[in-house]
């Protein structure tokens, strides 16, 4: 059996009355990322604190590689790291002098401290900025540069609390990249995000919490999967043939369809759990109906459903959007 890099069973944690997190149980296989999914204020951080031992849990227990987070603390520590919300980086300092000051502080002597710091300048691409102060970095270097020195000495479980919030695509993009390369190396990736797109690219399975307890767990295809079968989109010729392939494509699934926007648009919800074949099948004889019909169609295609889609059937709220976040 695989074994579990971070293990959580019943953790609970209040604020005066309040249950931050209600119960929360997590089981994480070791050398892959796992997504813990969330809006604002579901208990993501509390749990990564708890998690990391900084938090002690009022209840429910969890271990790191079979080390409790309570009773064996500094074992914890010593096989983890953290890359909070926030950079942490001194501004003041160089992005040389950050890195050399913390490998000076993780017991590296001098020359080492320096060789690896522009080891990791140089694989985190900021070796051109390496002597300017931190302060004067873009959002997207400065996140770079806090994983970067997150994992100086590597750790055997990296926890990464939402790291990509308010960087812009390219930026995100590249601490994606960042991530799997971690990863490749073997460490342990818990990621928290309130982007189901980015769990859903970096992530073998997710967690969805949600006002503190988990409300999901699955790969991101079953978590999809797991709000209803495919969808339909098709476009028919003639705007006014829409109501009757409305009716049609009702009968044929046995489902609601919906009118689109677009006055040639609508869609149609198939039937299943997910299964593509099954989804092609369905989609097949629906438009076999619409033919015998005498309903020209345009275009359709097939898909699964929507970020938007999957996030309010779990957390009876949008997914966080680009558009929103900025």
């Amino acid at each position: 059996m695989t074994a579990l890099a971070i293990e959580a069973t019943g953790l609970v944690r209040k604020f005066g009355n309040a249950r931050a997190v209600d119960g929360v149980n997590l089981s994480v296989p070791a050398g892959m990322v796992y997504g813990v999914l969330g809006p604002n204020g579901a208990g993501k951080t509390t749990t990564v604190r708890m998690l990391t031992a900084l938090l002690r849990p009022d209840g429910g227990e969890a271990r790191i590689f079979g080390h409790d987070v309570v009773r064996e603390a500094d074992a914890v520590r010593s096989r983890i790291s953290l890359t909070g919300q926030y950079a942490s980086v001194d501004e003041d300092l160089t992005g040389t002098e950050n890195l050399v000051l913390l490998g000076r502080l993780l017991g590296y002597r001098k020359p080492q401290a320096r060789e690896r710091a522009a080891r990791f300048l140089e694989a985190f691409g900021l070796t051109e900025a390496a002597d300017r102060q931190a302060k004067t970095y873009s959002g997207g270097m400065r996140r770079r540069l806090d994983i970067a020195a997150s994992i100086l000495s590597t750790p055997d479980v990296l926890f990464l609390d939402e790291p990509t919030t308010g960087l812009d695509p390219r930026s995100r993009s590249q601490v994606w990249d960042i991530v799997r390369a971690i990863v490749a190396r073997g460490t342990t990736v818990l990621l928290t995000t309130q982007y189901l797109e980015e769990a859903d690219q970096l992530a073998s399975r997710i967690a969805v919490i949600d006002r503190g307890k988990v409300i999901a767990d699955g790969t991101p295809g079953e978590l999809k999967a797991s709000v209803g079968g495919g969808r339909l989109r098709l476009r028919v010729r003639d705007a006014r043939q829409r109501g009757t392939a409305q009716q049609v494509l009702a009968t044929a699934l046995g489902a609601a369809v919906q009118l689109d926007q677009e006055p040639v648009a609508l869609t149609a919800q198939l039937r299943g759990t997910g299964d593509d074949r099954a989804a092609a099948e369905q989609a097949s004889r629906a438009l076999a109906e619409l033919a015998s019909a005498g309903v020209a169609i345009d275009g359709f295609a097939l898909g699964q459903p929507t970020l938007d889609e999957v996030f309010l059937a779990l957390t009876d709220r949008p997914a966080r959007t680009e558009e929103a976040a900025a």
